[in-house]
């Protein structure tokens, strides 16, 4: 009779050596970039690429510009951005923003915007007197901000306005007026029409880079409450715009120098 001994484990070594090179090769080659070339194209006349370029954009930008003509309202006057504590431009951006906010958060959360603070660095341009377009916006508003309401303890309403009194710009604000008596402390606060009542939470609509401490305002930092409303403050004026039809110059005073 045959040993087949030793020939099984010789066939036992070679199953395993099998399996081994089984395995390696089924293993996800890894690939390593080892070198990068590139090619500068100009956009120029001489390049011949660029009539068909031009002509595959051709339809976009007309469209795109077509939009942006659209008139959707207009202003028989200039509002600009002159003023020491308040200018025409950020009485209308301010205002605008409580408009349109406004019902957008008493849908979603059941209250109301009490303030609307923006910074002065924000709005981008003028709106000159005459037609008023979607490309009047994306001027005033070129960012990609959206708005946010924080929730503000009366403690920050008042770090705010001393904010305010110490900056000595004029900040879009809407829904508050009040005093800066001798002293540069605010007096005489009233929001939406009312005393100011340091117990009170206050809803604040502002922009989503202020509501994270920009321009120094860490007092949105400190809000108890935060809402983003995900409404662009562009579209914001875009859709002011098309509901005024003609655009108000609002001159109302909003914050008084004690003298």
């Amino acid at each position: 009779m045959v040993k087949l001994k030793n020939y099984n484990v010789v066939l036992s070594y070679f199953v395993l050596f099998l399996t081994f090179l089984l395995s390696v090769s089924c293993r996800q080659q890894k690939l390593y970039v080892t070198k990068i070339e590139g090619k500068e194209i100009g956009i120029t006349d001489k390049n011949k690429e660029v009539a068909a370029i031009e002509e595959f954009i051709k339809p976009y930008r007309e469209h795109i510009d077509q939009d942006l003509s659209t008139i959707l309202a207009v202003a028989p006057q200039t509002l600009d951005k002159n003023g020491e504590w308040q200018t025409p431009m950020g009485n209308m951006f301010s205002d605008a923003v409580m408009l349109k906010g406004n019902p957008v958060f008493m849908a979603r959360e059941k209250k109301s915007i009490d303030i609307v603070l923006l910074n002065a660095g924000g709005v981008r341009s003028i709106i000159p007197q005459g037609n008023v377009t979607a490309r009047t916006a994306f001027e005033i508003m070129p960012f990609e901000n959206s708005l946010v309401v924080i929730g503000l303890k009366g403690e920050q309403i008042e770090e705010m306005l001393q904010y305010i009194i110490t900056e000595k710009k004029p900040h879009p604000l809407s829904g508050m007026t009040f005093t800066i008596d001798k002293n540069n402390v605010a007096k005489d606060i009233m929001i939406q029409g009312k005393p100011f009542l340091r117990a009170n939470i206050y809803y604040v609509g502002t922009n989503d880079y202020l509501a994270n401490g920009g321009d120094n305002m860490n007092f949105f930092k400190k809000g108890v409450q935060k809402y983003d409303l995900d409404y662009k403050l562009r579209n914001i004026l875009i859709d002011y715009f098309k509901d005024v039809d003609t655009i108000p110059m609002t001159t109302d005073t909003r914050i008084t120098v004690e003298k």
